[in-house]
């Protein structure tokens, strides 16, 4: 069973995860539903009294979502491997374009050197793989303290931070300063 972590520690996981496969959870539960089967009867699951939230896969457009997001108290998002970054733009598009302000999660393949990354993109919890080292894992937040992009929640990159120079003199600054 994945451990669940946000930037401070462990955390309970208070969640069921529904499968289709599956009998329907608890009417109090708080569920989980994979998209394709909340699309086969959102009304029934909106009338239970737990809390819901959607597990998006790497193929869902969270543009789907868009009119179900004050509905739900979390938005989880499914890396299969490692190497499957459609969930990072998933994350950036719903805190970004779509406003979600709600618990963001990864999960699935959820390692320790994906975490900082993970974290600037908006997501707030972790599921991590089995075997990765909770201490290792909290440490990955602290990996770097400067970056070149800005993140989902608008913190500026570090050549951005106080300047008042307008960009136009920024660039017409940085370009003399190459040697061609």
């Amino acid at each position: 069973m994945p451990t669940l972590i946000d930037k401070t520690g462990r955390v309970t996981d208070d969640w069921i995860c529904a499968h289709a496969d599956g009998p329907r959870p608890p009417p109090a539960a708080n569920v989980l539903i994979p998209l394709a089967l909340y699309r086969e009867d959102p009304s029934g699951w909106h009338a239970r009294p737990g809390r819901l939230g959607l597990l998006l896969s790497p193929a869902d457009d969270p543009q789907q979502i868009d009119a179900e997001l004050e509905h739900l108290s979390l938005v989880a998002i499914e890396f299969p491997s490692f190497t499957d970054g459609r969930g990072y733009s998933i994350a950036r598009l719903l805190r970004e374009r779509h406003h979600w302000r709600g618990e963001l999660r990864a999960v699935g393949e959820v390692l320790r050197d994906q975490l900082q990354s993970l974290a600037r993109c908006g997501f707030d919890g972790f599921a991590l793989s089995d075997g990765v080292d909770i201490d290792q894992a909290l440490a990955a937040f602290a990996d770097f303290d400067e970056h070149y992009q800005a993140d989902a929640l608008g913190n500026a990159p570090f050549d951005r931070r106080g300047t008042q120079e307008p960009s136009s003199r920024r660039l017409a600054n940085h370009s003399a300063l190459r040697k061609d």
